[in-house]
């Protein structure tokens, strides 16, 4: 299978598990519980799957990158969570990472 998609199903679903996880009030709300528990397991599971084939460096790098930019995003239209200037350069350059890493490094084949 291939391990790019892997991987990007695995940070899809840690998405969604974080962003059910402030949704759940402290597991206190059912369905954003589950969604978060079934989140993070598919997302550490499927991560497993990639850390097999490619260096954990690279792909946590990826993994977490990916998730802070898009739970940030998320986060702004569900909860109402802006950001600032500084928050914004800041995820720019993780992005500016993430892309670099995909289109040069060569440990991430």
């Amino acid at each position: 299978m291939n391990m790019s998609f892997l991987l990007f199903l695995a940070i899809i679903a840690e998405v969604a598990a974080t962003t059910a996880l402030k949704a759940s009030n402290g597991f206190k709300v059912w369905v954003p519980s589950i969604i978060t528990i079934v989140g993070y397991i598919t997302s550490f599971y499927l991560l497993s799957l990639v850390l097999q084939k490619i260096p954990v460096g690279i792909v946590y790098a990826i993994w977490s990158g990916c998730g802070i930019i898009l739970i940030s995003i998320l986060a702004w239209f569900l909860y109402d969570q802006k950001l600032d200037i500084p928050a914004i350069i800041g995820i720019l350059l993780i992005l500016a990472g993430v892309i670099t890493i995909n289109l040069f490094s060569k440990s991430a084949a």
